[in-house]
């Protein structure tokens, strides 16, 4: 082993991180751009949404023509990173951008992380292969692709950095992709803001010191945060499964999705629970009228949308559905209102993707230092009670989260106890 810094592969990351940075931030700008406009334009006419499953049917027709490749989204990264799969094709950028634009113009109820991530890793290693990389500088610029597009859509470029080295196997942070992801994640977040995207600014909690009531407090927010997680995936995941068997063409799934969608929306009376739901997840940390069902009905609305197939991510909901759930438990346990959604938001989403470090990091950056230790607190724990599940199926796990190591690696696509059964044998 050599104890002297490798100075050319150091020049490389710099080189490559910067570059990467600016193809993910150019990327996440446009991307934001195209979604507040298609966001907009819904609020101004909301008879849109009417055309959903049409929108669903059209969508899914085009992919199942060209875009079989690149359909198992935010898996297809994870797996081609796990394994130096063949390179990521170039259409994943447009198809899942586009996708992802007219799932929320006409009313579904989705994310944008996913589309980052994707964005981000089919540009850099469209970029890796052009270059004729190595396998390992190019697995390191995959992670870095992810970080860099995480950071630059949300405006979190430290939790982006995170992100990327964390979100690939569960309990294990890929450090050798450290700088390059380090430096896309903040070049892509400078590159972002400087094209004039403004991100969502969230009211900031008051500094509250912990107690050993408040300790017992965020035990029983925990659980409550693992038990919704829980179902937001195995939901999820059924439905997709499901509707997979019974409808096995993606342009009549969604359509048929579509209609459930316009259904509920009907049924609900209010618009609040279609496409990113920002409004509501700001409203969550002041307003004690908020009904206590509403992390509930976007869950069942994401799951819906997701699980039909149409194209988006799963953060900004889960950020919906903790901050939601954070604002009904924080009245019923006597915490802060604004200091229970802010840890709700966080904390639903690490336990959803196993990613509790990325989480309270991201807090912090958007939330700002008081919510420490709070937040690390709920993360952790509601990760450990969340089990050997999660949004991402292709994420791979070598230990389980008591500590036990695998035999041979297992990814998450696997029913939850065969980890276990694996590690007995």
């Amino acid at each position: 082993m050599t104890r002297h810094l490798d100075l050319r592969r150091l020049g490389q990351w710099i080189v490559l991180g910067h570059v990467v940075g600016v193809v993910c931030g150019a990327g996440a700008a446009l991307f934001l751009w195209l979604l507040d406009l298609a966001t907009h334009t819904r609020s101004q006419h909301p008879q849109i949404v009417y055309a959903l499953p049409l929108a669903g049917l059209l969508i899914g027709w085009f992919y199942q023509r060209v875009g079989q490749s690149v359909k198992a989204g935010n898996n297809l990264v994870i797996d081609t990173i796990s394994d130096n799969g063949p390179e990521i094709p170039l259409r994943m950028a447009p198809l899942v951008l586009m996708g992802t634009v007219l799932t929320h113009l006409f009313g579904g109820s989705a994310g944008r992380e996913g589309t980052a991530v994707q964005l981000g890793a089919s540009l850099t290693d469209f970029l890796s292969h052009r270059l004729r990389l190595s396998v390992t500088l190019r697995r390191q610029l995959l992670c870095a692709g992810v970080a860099g597009g995480f950071g630059a859509v949300f405006g979190t470029p430290i939790a982006g950095l995170i992100f990327g080295l964390e979100f690939v196997v569960l309990g294990r942070i890929e450090y050798e992709a450290l700088v390059p992801s380090l430096i896309a994640a903040l070049i892509g977040d400078l590159v972002t803001r400087s094209l004039g995207i403004i991100h969502t600014s969230y009211p900031i909690p008051a500094a509250l010191p912990l107690s050993p009531l408040l300790l017992g407090k965020w035990l029983l927010f925990s659980i409550a945060v693992a038990l919704t997680s829980t179902l937001f995936i195995e939901l999820t995941h059924v439905l997709k499964k499901q509707s997979e068997r019974f409808l096995p063409q993606l342009s009549v799934r969604m359509m048929m999705g579509g209609l459930c969608v316009v259904g509920l929306w009907k049924l609900s009376g209010t618009d609040d629970y279609l496409g990113l739901g920002v409004p509501t997840i700001v409203r969550a940390f002041s307003d004690p009228t908020l009904p206590s069902y509403s992390f509930a009905a976007k869950l069942i609305f994401t799951a819906l949308t997701l699980g039909a197939g149409f194209l988006g991510g799963e953060v900004t909901p889960l950020f919906f559905i903790g901050a939601a759930l954070g604002n009904v438990l924080s009245q019923a346990l006597g915490i802060p209102l604004a200091l229970g959604a802010g840890v709700g938001l966080a904390a639903v989403f690490a336990a959803s993707a196993n990613t509790p470090l990325a989480l309270s990091v991201m807090a912090v950056e958007l939330l700002g230092a008081h919510v420490l230790p709070h937040v690390v607190i709920v993360c952790v724990l509601s990760y450990l009670l969340c089990g050997h599940r999660s949004i991402y199926i292709a994420q791979r796990m070598f230990r389980t989260k008591s500590g036990t190591q695998l035999a041979q690696a297992a990814t998450l696509r696997h029913d939850v106890t065969e980890p276990s059964k694996q590690a007995d044998s």
